[in-house]
């Protein structure tokens, strides 16, 4: 699924060039799903355990299988975690998945929204013990989410960020808020805010007190 990659690419005609293929691999995700439930149907009057190898059955769960492992999101739900999330191999998609919704939201709620999926890889990537570029990369997804407008689940990164806390993750955040951007400077402030309270949870109760209070002043 090298094509992937394509879909964060600067350059719009390499950006472009992936999401064709994204729409014609979700489409085969689409014709195949919709056999394994004519499948399905077919077969519903056999016992539970008689249906699960009936090789009709059997052949269409595999060509479906098979079809949403190329591609997203539906690869990322396939690909179960075991272990440690650094050893898993979805990790390389999980990173691009949430990197093509922090630098082309508009395209990625377009064809590939899936909020509870954010949010799951999200939280799952936010243990220690990653290696260089992962956290590297995590930094990077962080810095980016902290300049623009909030999106749909974006307060998790706050857990990404307590996570791997350290200098070089501070300075994004405090550059962000020295910074003209008006999104950048407000949520920057109140990510560093965080940091520096890690008993404090990240609630909506204690976003809107914060906000409150970094007004009044």
């Amino acid at each position: 699924m090298e094509w992937a990659y394509g879909l964060i690419a600067p350059e719009p005609v390499e950006r472009a060039a992936a999401l064709v293929r994204l729409a014609s691999a979700r489409a085969k995700v689409r014709r195949t799903r919709a056999r394994f439930n004519e499948a399905w149907h077919l077969t519903s009057g056999l016992g539970h355990e008689e249906q699960y190898r009936e090789p009709v059955l059997v052949a269409a769960r595999e060509a479906y299988d098979e079809a949403a492992s190329r591609c997203l999101p539906e690869a990322l739900w396939n690909t179960p975690i075991s272990g440690g999330i650094s050893t898993w191999p979805g990790l390389p998609f999980a990173l691009l998945f949430l990197e093509w919704e922090a630098r082309y939201p508009q395209e990625w709620t377009q064809h590939a929204k899936a909020w509870g999926t954010k949010q799951t890889l999200i939280r799952k990537l936010a243990a220690n013990g990653h290696g260089e570029a992962v956290r590297a990369k995590l930094v990077d997804l962080v810095d980016l989410v902290v300049q623009r407008a909030y999106r749909c689940k974006d307060r998790e990164y706050v857990r990404v960020a307590r996570a791997i806390d350290g200098d070089d993750l501070r300075g994004r955040p405090d550059r962000a808020h020295r910074s003209d951007n008006p999104w950048a400077q407000l949520h920057a402030s109140y990510l560093l805010w965080l940091l520096d309270r890690p008993e404090i949870p990240n609630t909506r109760c204690v976003w809107r007190a914060w906000l409150a209070d970094s007004r009044s002043r």
